[in-house]
């Protein structure tokens, strides 16, 4: 039986208040919604031609995708500066394409192809971009938070104000090392952000089923003196909202920060995964009345910023850089077999 979901109910009530009250002021200017809009619907086509390929065979392996949770990462890039890190879990796509990542060559690492961004041999939950600032992509439930705080650490001992975002689950909320690395992170008070992506369901567990406190975990933090806050993760001007007060908390010293984003991922755990554990009807009420892309295409042309014809090309030119991305991605080569023991070890 599907588990109610009446915390983001909660927030749905107050957030259309929030809207009915601001009238045309979202808080958000013409170029802000634009490239929210731009940003959100390139990582749900993609998504949805990698679910594509996924289907004909073109993908091995696991593929988790985002659709639904969008509005999550791209409020918190326009959050930060660049230099600034991100790593994340193995439901990854959005976020490199969320850091700037090309999407042929993210393409190309899920079919693994040579020129994907791990050569071919990491597949879906394991590539990653120094160049853009993102550190994976992981496949072990928890393992990128400690991960995240050392990335904070090195940014601290090289003097710099550069932020770490880590992201994770709510499944990934109960791992113990998530809580060590609190500690840790209070103690040295390292500019980190904690990201917890509660979409409500780890793999096919409702939260309330297997979380003490499960309508606040970020208040879990608490303990370790970390202040938290609960953000509609539907909303992209929230999210950034709620991002810039962390980004300047750590900037400024004060250590990390942990941001709690209520969010919803409309398909499965993974690919393999028929999500029969809720109802059909709770994930349409979703798509119908919280879906992220669509509240800000509803801002933009209530506000005169662009008309239908104008978001109709946009997606059409998003639709040309997803369908060539899947070509690269299905038509460049597979590495050599030459290529299997190479970037695994270090050489002396």
């Amino acid at each position: 039986m599907a588990v109610k979901s009446a915390y983001i109910a909660r927030k749905v009530t107050k957030a259309d208040k929030a809207d009915k009250s601001a009238g045309k002021n979202s808080g958000f200017s013409s170029e802000e919604e634009l490239r929210a809009y731009k940003d959100m619907l390139l990582i749900r086509r993609f998504e949805e031609k990698a679910g594509q390929l996924y289907g004909m065979g073109a993908i091995g392996g696991f593929c988790h995708l985002y659709i639904g949770q969008e509005a999550v990462v791209i409020g918190m890039q326009m959050a930060v500066k660049e230099g600034d890190q991100l790593i994340t879990s193995y439901r990854d796509h959005g976020h490199m394409l969320a850091a700037g990542m090309d999407p042929k060559g993210v393409m190309a690492e899920l079919t693994g192809r040579r020129d994907g961004y791990s050569h071919g041999k990491g597949g879906s939950m394991h590539m990653f971009s120094r160049e853009k600032q993102f550190f994976g992509g992981h496949g072990i439930v928890g393992a990128q938070v400690p991960l995240g705080a050392g990335l904070a650490f090195a940014n601290k001992y090289r003097g710099n104000d550069h932020v770490a975002l880590t992201y994770y689950g709510d499944g990934a909320a109960n791992q113990g090392q998530v809580y060590e690395t609190f500690n840790i992170a209070s103690v040295w008070k390292l500019p980190v952000i904690f990201v917890i992506e509660n979409n409500r369901y780890a793999m096919g567990t409702a939260a309330p089923r297997s979380t003490a406190k499960s309508d606040h975990l970020g208040a879990r933090g608490e303990a370790f003196g970390i202040p938290s806050e609960q953000v509609d993760g539907m909303d992209v001007r929230a999210v950034k909202e709620a991002g810039d007060r962390a980004v300047e908390h750590c900037r400024s010293g004060e250590g990390p920060y942990i941001l709690e984003m209520l969010t919803y991922r409309y398909r499965g755990h993974s690919m393999s995964d028929p999500a029969k554990y809720r109802a059909k009807e709770e994930v349409q009420k979703m798509r119908e009345e919280r879906d992220p892309i669509e509240q800000v295409k509803a801002r933009i042309l209530k506000a005169g910023m662009a008309s239908e014809d104008d978001l109709k090309k946009i997606d059409a030119d998003i639709r040309v850089i997803v369908t060539e991305a899947a070509d690269f991605a299905t038509s460049n080569p597979e590495p050599d077999a030459s290529e299997l023991y190479t970037d695994i070890y270090k050489s002396a």
